[in-house]
């Protein structure tokens, strides 16, 4: 058997040992790792280190040889993207947003793409490149801006929520706009035919025949597989979604990002959503991370030295133009000046889909090379100057605390819920009492089957393990009221059941934790891990005995009621004598 050459390793040990130093480096400073990619890039490309090379071979070595199937396999990072956005958009949240999504979105993409469309049209670029130009330079980054607003804590305030609304509507029109540019490149210089429009009809019949299949055999296959209760299988059932999704789309002519897109939206009303999404989330940030990697090998620094008034002109400019408008817009949207000025900066640079946008335009003839390379450079040096805008909105808006003095606006579905954990007849016993109390909950159970059979019935109900502190992030732990945790601990769930209690108190120290125990000595140690209350099915056994034979027998129920309420007070403070509870 033949292995490959060590040298043949090269570029992925230098991206692995980059993401190992970029990641945890940049989330210490905080500032979005995407940036340190970027740089990275840069200084392992041939403007960087490997311009150098020819003076000290040796850094030959700490440059990436192949940075075309490195760029290629980072492609792979959007497409990712793209199919977590389609996950995490759900109608109730389209609902409650829509003045901001369909509103301002529409009109912030419109504007500044007419604006720098037609700004590219009279400096003499073609109608077809100005249309690309100006829906590339339209996009802000939402790999950027995200994880700015969630690290500072700035995604539930008005402009955060706003700024969210817009890259939302941003994300949705990537889809269509890669269609258009493809069918414009396979009738370039046609101009709108008969033939042209009748092109649309097999990207139709795709995205049907997409959709279609989802609806009848994406659900079905993902309860066979979380069936088998393996998560290796399952990981694999998500990968084969995902890439399978794009392929088929990339067959039919579309993009593979937008098949990706499409069996997100497919799977996002599933009770498989918040599992899937654990699964995907690390393969996304490792090939995002290596699509960034690849956009900073590609930029060309001596382009900048050799324009550097135009360059810098070009990035000013479109930043200049974006933020004006969407502070014009967000103001005639109600929007008070300064939460409009936080948006129009966070806002104002431009996206990782403009490489995805003008990358597929120049390929396809559309843009000539030269303006798009200059194009490309002025993308990514706007995009790294987003931490800075976004320090600058933020010390303009003012820190506010989320919900007080912003309470306003559209909120996130299903915040200050009560989330159970294990949903067999404990679990919908604890849920039926909360439907009758009128209080919000949601389930969790790694058995598919009775997660089937939940949501058949109208509940709140997702597969997956309520060990990883990612997918109990994705079902609202940190904005839940109360968890309820009533699984049977016994055997190798005893386990389980601790560790559970010891990651959400850790996580959560304030919340309300109450959870079953098997019998007294079991409690005690869950009142240790620092539950707020422990139930012992023993304990409530014998309470439930008690009171029916002295029922039983004729005596009066007030008191009998009454003196088992004061037995189970007095177990609770023999258990957890730090509880204090009133006798």
């Amino acid at each position: 058997m033949a292995y490959p050459a060590p040298g043949d390793f090269k570029d992925v040990v230098l991206f692995l040992a980059t993401a190992g130093i970029v990641v945890p480096l940049f989330r210490r400073w905080r500032i979005s790792p995407v940036l340190g990619f970027l740089g990275a890039g840069v200084l392992l490309g041939p403007s960087g280190l490997g311009a150098l090379a020819a003076h000290a071979p040796w850094l030959a070595e700490l440059t990436i040889n192949s940075p075309r199937e490195l760029a290629q396999l980072g492609e792979l990072g959007v497409v990712f993207l793209m199919f977590m956005i389609g996950l995490q958009l759900s109608w109730a949240r389209l609902w409650l947003m829509r003045r901001y999504v369909f509103g301002l979105g529409t009109l912030q993409v419109l504007g500044c793409g007419l604006i720098v469309g037609l700004t590219a049209y009279l400096l003499g670029a073609s109608p077809a490149a100005a249309a690309a130009v100006g829906a590339a330079m339209a996009l802000s980054s939402t790999a950027v801006v995200m994880p700015i607003l969630t690290e500072s804590r700035r995604q539930h305030v008005q402009a955060g929520r706003v700024t969210f609304a817009v890259l939302l509507f941003q994300d949705l029109a990537v889809a269509p706009i890669l269609i258009t540019l493809s069918l414009l490149g396979r009738e370039a210089g046609a101009g709108l035919s008969p033939d042209l429009l009748l092109s649309f009809a097999p990207a139709v019949a795709a995205v049907a025949a997409l959709v279609g299949f989802g609806r009848f055999f994406l659900r079905p296959m993902m309860r066979s597989v979380a069936k088998a209760r393996s998560e290796e299988l399952f990981m694999a059932a998500c990968l084969l979604v995902v890439l399978g999704s794009g392929l088929l789309a990339a067959f039919a002519g579309l993009s593979m990002a937008l098949g990706a897109f499409v069996a997100g939206l497919l799977l996002a009303e599933t009770e498989f959503r918040h599992q899937v999404e654990q699964v995907i989330e690390p393969f996304k940030g490792l090939l995002l991370g290596l699509f960034f990697l690849a956009v900073g090998i590609g930029l060309d620094v001596g382009l900048i030295l050799e324009q550097p008034l135009q360059i810098a002109g070009v990035t000013f400019g479109l930043m200049g133009l974006n933020a004006a408008l969407i502070f014009g817009l967000a103001r005639g949207f109600g929007l008070k000046w300064r939460p409009a000025v936080e948006t129009a900066l966070l806002l104002a640079a431009s996206g990782e889909f403009a490489f995805v946008i003008l990358g597929s335009a120049m390929a396809q003839g559309l843009v000539p090379d030269a303006l798009g390379q200059s194009l490309l450079v002025s993308a990514t040096l706007s995009m790294m100057c987003i931490p800075a805008l976004a320090a600058l909105g933020l010390r303009i808006a003012g820190r506010v605390v989320p919900g007080v003095a912003e309470a306003s606006g559209p909120s996130e579905p299903g915040k200050g819920q009560i989330l159970v954990v294990g949903f067999g007849r404990v679990g919908r016993l604890v849920g039926e009492m909360l439907d009758r109390h009128g209080l919000p909950w949601s389930a969790i159970d790694q058995d598919a089957g009775v997660v089937e059979r939940g949501r058949r019935a109208g509940h709140s109900l997702y597969f997956g393990n309520a060990l990883r502190p990612g997918f109990l992030e994705r079902c609202g732990l940190d904005s839940a009221r109360a968890l309820v945790v009533t699984a049977d601990a016994e055997g190798d769930d005893v386990v389980a059941v601790e560790a559970l209690v010891s990651l959400v108190r850790d996580r959560r120290p304030d919340l309300t934790i109450v959870a079953r125990a098997r019998d007294s000595r079991q409690a005690l140690r869950f009142y240790d891990l620092g539950v707020s209350d422990a139930v012992p099915d023993t304990v409530e056994a014998s309470l439930q005995l008690s009171e029916a034979v002295l029922l039983g027998v004729g005596l009066p129920a007030g008191p009998v009621i009454a003196s088992i309420h004061e037995r189970r007070d007095a177990f609770r403070r023999e258990l957890n004598p730090r509880d204090g509870l009133p006798s």
